[in-house]
């Protein structure tokens, strides 16, 4: 019996009048719609014909999540007087509740996604509804992207529906080819804001880890909360471990039941929460709660501030969560959660100043995540570089680069990155591409097209049991050994060990029912690695001194209790990244031998000669390596003359032209030159170390190209090959005795060294005796040289570029000082017209 009153009081039913009209009209339409109007439950009923009005149609209905897929159902489903599986059913990944006459079907994107790679014009299906479409993830951009294909070139009476409470409606209109967009208005109640940060700072998140100080904050928070205002709490968390430490701290609250809702959480826990409770209740959410789902009875918010997004860290070979700030949008969706039934309150943890540092909004999914499976998705669909899809943002170059070399990889798309056959057959098993190379390499159906020959190696039943491990990560008390983690699921009566068990029935139905036994001929221990370094065969690691160095070239740690710990090779599942720390922390892996790390990384194994600069001389090797990992070194002593020409640039590169041999002259004649390369330019050459490196054609050889360790270059005579570099074709180069002369006669006939260090202004170090009668500084190319006037001792007494002013006014003050300490040379009173000598006076015979 259909509950007509539930149904007349959810407030867009206002709405449908105008989405039936767009929808006959324009054939799609962007509805958007405040969180508690009846927008994900009422619309499809009455798209579908199920409430008496309008034509009978089949209708799907895309969630993010498969909690919200399931809540969706039931509500629907009790609004009609049904149970699900009649005229309203859902399909989520591992359970189908479906019916002959169902005519509502709601299900995940995912899901979705896998019947258009399967069924490309979605046979049956009358309207497609896109659910939340403001949460941006990646399944749901490419799953639009894909309807609207559909829509355009197969099945242009497919209606398409983009649904959200809050959502870039301009942009979606514009995706869904000026679409228009229907409004419905909800009843809301206002929502008093609470600011409460904590009283000390808190340290930042940083990759999955959230400070205990914090959560402890947020638990004070909830119990203020529950002290000060009436109604059941929600509480807004990144993810399942803070959730868990949260529930923890508020420990036995009296006469309050305290609930956790997220993906994870048993079915019976989903259904307590998304029904009215006996008692007062806190309701522990991560994101799931925002949108997707209605808490009833909820009266107060108390957000953390904080949420969960994919990160690729393209450099270390690492992709996952990561907490972040949750954006301003978040923020008003989540506080909106207070004032869906009647007036409310919510509570932030932070202070009001940072609101306006917040992000504006979440980073779409596409911009920021691993995008393997969506460049697998669309090279099946045809589109291998996702150009010609309708994306309110396109995919990330390098990212999808990237992508594309781990799928060539694996042999999912062949070198002009389309799908191959085994591409698409690892596109429908609902799993992440890595993983399904794994499931089908060891699990006795794989083609042998990514290179590994390991086929039949375990068997469907084990191989199953493992990537259903890896494909949803186990709590963090299972541990980090991979074979420890796999016996406690088999063993544990946890929500995690059921969705586990479930997903091994999928895995293995996918494979064909195995024989009974875990492996084949592969014992337990071993399987477990094989299927993870199948998996993330960059992430095959050796032990090197105090870590282990995977052969991406990234270092990673383990635990000081790692159960890992000793083992000479194993393969890492999960890592992350510490803070602060430029290596990798192990988080989940497993023990495998160097045969099975050459297999699984077998595309990474090369053989090749190395002829580098290390410990100030050449190094000739024949190595063989996986990856970064060194496996087998053997001297080299023919190494090819290329090789060993490229380690000598790198060891002067590194060291410097210091390794040549410089005498005096040679020394000199680099400095004459940057002195007339810096007055004159051209055609004088630059002879620094940069500009030397790039001509070194033209001045080391032959001498180089004969050189093969570092004492050749000791006797390279750089002088020599430097006058190579001399202007000879113009002439210029017979000047050079002429613009920069090593010495320079002064007026007592001395032959002074001129010194060349600044090449900005040369020195000449003389007596002041030696430059009586001087008038004006001596010049070179036309540069005064700056005049280091020394005592008959050859010390300092003064500096000059303008000797008529230093006769004139510096003079008498040298004169006075030095006197009487060398009585023996002259100091006549007029220097200027004095005679130069550089001789005493006994020797002038005065």
């Amino acid at each position: 019996m259909i509950r007509y009153d539930a149904l007349a009081a959810l407030p867009v039913r206002g709405a449908l009048p105008a989405l039936h009209d767009a929808l006959e009209g324009h054939g799609t339409a962007v509805l958007v719609a405040p969180p508690g109007t009846g927008k994900t439950t009422l619309v499809p009923l009455a798209l579908a014909g199920l409430l008496g009005e309008g034509p009978a149609r089949r209708v799907v209905v895309a969630e993010p999540r498969r909690i919200a897929a399931r809540a969706a159902a039931r509500r629907m489903a009790w609004l009609l007087g049904e149970k699900p599986g009649a005229s309203v059913g859902y399909t989520v990944r591992g359970e189908r509740v479906v019916g002959r006459h169902t005519r509502v079907e709601v299900v995940t994107t995912g899901v979705l996604l896998q019947r258009l790679q399967r069924d490309q014009e979605l046979t049956g299906v009358d309207v497609a509804v896109l659910d939340e479409c403001h949460e941006r993830h990646l399944d749901a951009d490419t799953t639009a992207a894909f309807l609207w294909d559909v829509r355009q070139a197969l099945r242009p009476e497919l209606r398409l529906v983009a649904a959200s409470a809050t959502t870039d409606a301009e942009g979606w209109a514009r995706l869904l080819g000026g679409a228009p967009v229907i409004e419905a208005r909800g009843v809301s109640y206002p929502v008093e804001v609470v600011w409460a940060p904590p009283a000390r700072p808190v340290r930042p998140p940083h990759g999955m880890r959230v400070d205990p100080a914090l959560l402890a904050h947020v638990a004070s928070v909830v119990r203020r909360a529950l002290t000060e205002r009436d109604g059941d709490v929600l509480c807004f968390l990144p993810g399942v471990g803070e959730i868990s430490r949260v529930a923890g701290q508020l420990g036995a609250l009296r006469d309050v039941d305290v609930l956790q809702a997220h993906g994870r959480a048993p079915a019976a826990v989903q259904d307590a929460v998304l029904s009215p409770g006996a008692r007062r209740r806190v309701v522990l959410a991560t994101s799931v709660a925002e949108s997707s789902l209605t808490v009833p009875g909820v009266r107060v918010v108390v957000d953390a501030g904080l949420a969960r997004e994919p990160r690729v860290d393209h450099a270390r070979g690492l992709s996952a969560l990561t907490t972040v700030r949750a954006s301003r949008a978040a923020a008003r969706q989540r506080a909106g959660r207070a004032g869906r039934e009647a007036p409310g309150t919510v509570y932030r943890c932070w202070a009001e100043a940072e609101d306006a540092r917040l992000p504006r909004f979440p980073a779409p999914e596409i911009k920021v995540a691993d995008l393997t499976a969506f460049a697998l998705q669309a090279a099946c669909w045809g589109d291998p570089d996702a150009s010609g899809l309708a994306l309110l943002d396109p995919p990330p170059g390098g990212a999808m680069a990237a992508a594309r070399s781990v799928l060539t990889a694996v042999g999912a798309v062949d070198p002009a990155g389309r799908a191959t056959e085994r591409g698409v057959r690892l596109a429908r098993l609902g799993l992440h591409p890595r993983l399904g190379r794994a499931l089908l390499d060891a699990g006795g159906s794989g083609t042998g097209a990514s290179g590994t020959g390991v086929a039949g190696a375990g068997g469907p039943d084990g191989v199953a049991e493992v990537v259903a491990l890896l494909s949803e990560e186990p709590p963090r008390e299972y541990g980090d050994d991979l074979v420890s983690a796999l016996r406690a699921a088999r063993r544990g009566g946890d929500a995690y060990g059921a969705r586990w068990r479930a997903e091994t029935r999928r895995l293995r139905a996918t494979l064909g029912e195995g024989d009974g036994r875990r492996a084949h001929g592969v014992p337990e221990d071993s399987l477990a690695g094989l299927v993870a370094a199948l998996a993330f065969p960059e992430r095959v690691a050796r032990k090197d001194g105090g870590s282990y160095l995977m052969v991406s070239g990234t270092r990673a740690e383990l635990s000081e209790a790692s159960a890992l710990r000793g083992a000479p090779w194993i393969a890492v599942a999960v890592a992350d990244r510490p803070v602060g720390k430029g290596h990798a922390r192990v988080q989940l892996g497993a023990v495998v031998d160097e045969a099975t790390a050459r297999l699984a990384a077998g595309a990474l194994l090369a053989e090749r000669e190395e002829v580098h600069w290390a410990d100030g001389d050449v190094v000739a090797r024949r190595v063989e390596r996986l990856g970064a990992v060194e496996l087998a070194v053997r001297p080299l002593r023919d190494a090819d003359p290329g090789l060993v020409r490229g380690a000598l640039l790198e060891g002067l590169r590194q060291e410097g032209f210091g390794l040549l041999r410089w005498s005096a002259g040679a020394d000199v004649l680099r400095k004459r030159l940057a002195f007339l390369r810096w007055h004159l330019g051209e055609p004088w050459p630059d002879v620094r170390d940069d500009a030397l490196h790039a001509r070194v054609d033209e001045w080391l050889e032959p001498e180089l190209g004969r050189a093969r360790r570092r004492a050749d270059l000791a006797r390279i005579d750089a002088g020599q090959a430097l006058a190579r570099l001399l202007p000879w074709a113009s002439g210029e180069a017979a000047r050079l005795d002429e613009l920069a002369p090593e010495r320079i006669v002064v007026p007592s006939g001395s032959r002074i060294r001129i010194d060349y260090d600044d090449p900005g202004q040369p020195v000449l170090a003389v007596k002041v005796q030696e430059m009586f009668g001087l008038q004006r500084s001596p010049e070179i190319a036309g540069v005064p040289l700056l005049v280091h006037l020394l005592s008959p001792a050859g010390r300092p007494a003064a500096v000059t570029a303008d000797l008529a002013s230093f006769w004139k006014d510096g003079y008498k003050g040298v004169r006075a000082e030095l006197r009487g300490r060398y009585p023996k040379h002259p100091w006549p009173e007029d220097p200027a017209t004095a005679e130069p000598t550089r001789h005493t006076k006994a020797r002038l015979g005065k």
